[in-house]
């Protein structure tokens, strides 16, 4: 065989991440080399104009290339990062259950992104949220009841895909059961086959089913199936269970394979060495490791691996058939559907900026308020104090996309004013550091998975006795109701805030108007 090939096949299958909202020169000329696909980020976006140039720039290198991008529509957004999501989130569409408008929803996100070049997206999370102290899933997930998170992972994924977009089922065999963020250490799923076909498996039979061209898989040791390897490194998950018995046939990626799950006991070359034998296809990795050096580690050591036979030149080929095989599908499919126009258009192109009409109702659809007898009605009659409890970020989440009520409720009602306070602000009276500016005026709590944060529950309990008429806001999973006024808006999304405003003010605010950006 010539000494080119396998290094090209060894490229193809990895998606890097990369630094810059421009291509950089390693990745151009890795395209060429035979790169199957890139993985953008939140530091990868400015605008839609500013992708759509971008992707164009990787499209000239290599016109099947795989641009992926993690949007799952929610709380964790990289399209929309900058101002946070236009659309509620998995447990929102989960809450309203209407099939029709969550696959309405991954329409018009799937057209958004492929006007912009993107033809992956690594969405829908399809696990099942039953542990409700899960760290890292929670308003990811459609909801905790399997046959709900199937219908609409399904949806979804139909949705999605009729715009050209690959969707891609995620974290196989499923993250929902577990109080360990994989971003941190391996999480053990502690069920048995039949409790794992019962609940975890059962959206991704659905997503299967319906046609989803892409499966990510879970940092996740599941002893039921293998009692040494992740879920990732598993021949026996990821071979002989999502291959042999679910017959799925399409491309198998694994979650960021710098994830401290697989990374901290076989490193990143191992991992990817492991995973790729194990019958995964291409490999992400972004995070903190988006450089070249990375790059050039992992091929090499797949490189390495084949000629040493512990990796199978058969098992390569195959992968990297199948990353060439996505990218024609979604070559095809975009170029059926116009989507690509814009991103291969010239440079001089308008896009639209990111502002879902849908999605705004949606978040409002999903809103649910629980009054009690004496609760003071809403609106409120004037602008309100609001203070945001924020817990620790979860990994996932953006650091850079903002949440909350209080800048809704400002636009809504001028004079608002707003505070957010982590854990160690409130010190050692919680409720004084709350209610200071408050006085008089009405009154805003907004928590965020309040059933896994005590400080947060003591702190509404202690500021509730002496505020009883003050609103308390959820953002998280609404697992425990305090105040005689709830509204739980089943994320933290920007619609979400813009929902939860409107009831507080009274004032119902249009979508925004897409507007042209220049490219």
């Amino acid at each position: 065989m010539p000494n080119t090939e396998l290094p090209e096949l060894a490229a193809t299958v990895l998606q890097p991440g990369f630094v810059g909202t421009t291509a950089p020169d390693w990745i151009r000329r890795w395209l060429g080399d035979g790169l199957g696909g890139v993985a953008l980020f939140a530091r990868n976006v400015e605008s839609p104009a500013q992708v759509a140039a971008l992707t164009a720039q990787l499209r000239a290198e290599r016109p099947d290339v795989l641009v992926a991008i993690d949007e799952e529509a929610g709380d964790v957004t990289r399209f929309e990062s900058r101002h946070g999501s236009s659309r509620p989130g998995n447990l929102a569409l989960g809450a309203i259950d209407d099939v029709r408008l969550t696959e309405e929803v991954a329409r018009d996100l799937g057209a958004e992104l492929a006007n912009a070049g993107i033809t992956l997206d690594y969405a829908p999370d399809a696990d099942v949220n039953s542990n409700a102290a899960n760290p890292v899933i929670g308003v990811r997930a459609f909801g905790a009841e399997p046959h709900l998170v199937a219908r609409h992972s399904a949806a979804f994924i139909r949705g999605l895909q009729t715009a050209g977009v690959a969707a891609c089922a995620k974290h196989f065999p499923g993250h929902g059961d577990t109080s360990v963020d994989s971003h941190h250490d391996v999480p053990l799923i502690a069920r048995d086959r039949a409790q794992l076909d019962e609940c975890e498996l059962v959206p991704f039979r659905a997503a299967i089913e319906a046609g989803v061209q892409v499966v990510m898989t879970g940092h996740l040791l599941v002893p039921a199936y293998d009692t040494e390897l992740p879920a990732t490194l598993s021949h026996k998950i990821m071979t002989g269970l999502l291959r042999e018995e679910f017959g799925f046939d399409g491309l198998i990626v694994t979650d960021g394979i710098e994830m401290q799950a697989v990374r901290r006991r076989y490193g990143l070359a191992g991992a990817t060495v492991r995973a790729l034998a194990a019958g995964v296809d291409a490999i992400c990795v972004g995070g903190d490791h988006a450089d070249e050096q990375t790059a050039i580690l992992l091929r090499d050591a797949i490189v390495d691996a084949v000629r040493s036979g512990e990796l199978s030149e058969q098992r390569l080929r195959e992968a990297a058939g199948r990353v060439r095989r996505l990218g024609e599908w979604t070559t095809a499919t975009q170029s059926a559907t116009g989507s690509r126009a814009i991103a291969d258009a010239a440079s001089e192109v308008a896009v639209l900026s990111p502002s879902s009409g849908v999605g705004f109702d949606a978040a409002r659809r999903a809103v649910r308020v629980t009054a009690a007898p004496e609760a003071t009605p809403l609106p409120v009659s004037e602008p309100p104090h609001v203070v945001e409890f924020a817990p620790p970020r979860n990994i996932a989440i953006g650091a850079e996309t903002p949440w909350g009520v209080g800048a809704p409720l400002d636009t809504l009602l001028p004079g608002t004013t707003a505070v957010r306070l982590t854990e160690e602000d409130l010190g050692h009276d919680p409720a004084a550091a709350v209610l200071a500016g408050s006085a008089g005026r009405p009154l805003v709590l907004v928590v965020r998975d309040v059933h896994r944060h005590e400080w947060q529950a003591n702190a509404l309990t202690a500021v509730l006795a002496q505020r009883p008429d003050a609103i308390v806001v959820e953002m998280g999973l609404p697992e425990t109701v305090l105040g005689a006024v709830h509204i739980a808006t089943f994320g933290a999304t920007r619609a979400c805030g813009l929902a939860a405003a409107e009831l507080i003010a009274g004032t119902r605010v249009p979508a925004p108007t897409p507007q042209p950006l220049a490219a």
